[in-house]
């Protein structure tokens, strides 16, 4: 009960921090492209100062480099079925509709929402863990998931993958973990106070992105199909089959929690960008992330 009542007040401040970012969004207060500087801030620094702060902080688990191995298998036999399987999900749909269901089955929110959820309940360690598990979903965004949008050229993705920000602040925070070498304080001090940036950019981005949803148009029964296939049925099924193999807890919750996430924001971004259903993506993308405000806390009370 106890982590059901951390998480729940974590998801309600999440929430706010949302709701502020759509009213800032709306007033304008936030401009379209100080929405994409944000974003752009976010990804390249932000999110990459938290990665090296969690790796460069003082974190322990038994059979460490066991479980970021796990982590990793883990999360490629997960965007694999994903993939492969995800689109027979929602065959019954038209293809403008499938195609974004299926991406965002593909690719979560699992850095914007993710990665803080993740610091908040298991400190430096579950970001750790997070940032293993990020690794294939960041390959398959580029390759499989944008392929459902347009043509992809196979060279500029793996370029894409290679130079993303997230993944070169992984190999700065394993070499940082690996032997710890003496830091300036001012350095440290730097990455720590960027990585404490996550949670409120992060929440004020999602909410500008979910800005241009009409509440009247929102909850349609494809949305909520979606919403049960991402954020109950697919880590039910990844809790059941991780507890048989009794894993290690931290990395259980970790994976339960990353396969519950909601469709990742660029499930709008791109369908808008590639002349998909851009309307209906953002639909998808701000129902998921709506009613992950309850399950999230629900998965704690099992985990």
């Amino acid at each position: 009960m106890e982590a059901f009542t951390k998480m729940f007040n974590l998801q309600l401040v999440l929430f706010a921090i949302m709701i502020v970012g759509v009213v800032a969004r709306k007033k304008n207060i936030i401009s379209k492209e100080g929405q994409s500087s944000l974003s752009n801030l976010l990804i390249n620094i932000v999110l990459p100062s938290n990665i090296i702060a969690s790796f460069a902080s003082d974190v322990s688990s038994d059979n460490m480099a066991q479980n970021l191995i796990l982590a990793l298998v883990i999360s490629v036999v997960i965007q694999v079925v994903a993939v492969l399987f995800g689109g027979k999900l929602f065959a019954k749909f038209p293809k403008n509709k499938k195609d974004v269901m299926h991406y965002g089955l593909i690719c979560s929110n699992s850095s914007f929402i993710g990665m803080p959820v993740a610091d908040n309940i298991y400190g430096s360690l579950g970001v750790v863990y997070v940032s293993m598990f990020q690794l294939p979903i960041r390959f398959t965004m580029w390759t499989s998931g944008l392929a459902l949008f347009t043509n992809v050229d196979k060279k500029s993705a793996v370029k894409t993958i290679l130079l993303h920000p997230c993944i070169i602040s992984m190999g700065i925070g394993v070499i940082l973990m690996a032997f710890n070498p003496p830091l300036p304080t001012f350095v440290s001090s730097t990455i720590t106070y960027l990585s404490r940036c996550t949670i409120p950019l992060s929440m004020l981005i999602i909410g500008c992105i979910l800005s241009d949803c009409k509440v009247s148009e929102i909850f349609d029964k494809s949305a909520l199909y979606f919403s049960l296939i991402r954020l109950v049925i697919f880590p039910a099924i990844v809790f059941v089959i991780l507890k048989l193999m009794n894993i290690d807890s931290v990395l259980l919750g970790v994976s339960v929690i990353m396969s519950g996430m909601p469709a990742g924001s660029t499930t709008a971004i791109l369908a808008d960008k590639y002349d998909g259903d851009g309307h209906y993506a953002s639909k998808v993308v701000f129902v998921s992330t709506l009613l992950s405000m309850i399950t999230i806390p629900l998965l704690c009370i099992v985990l």
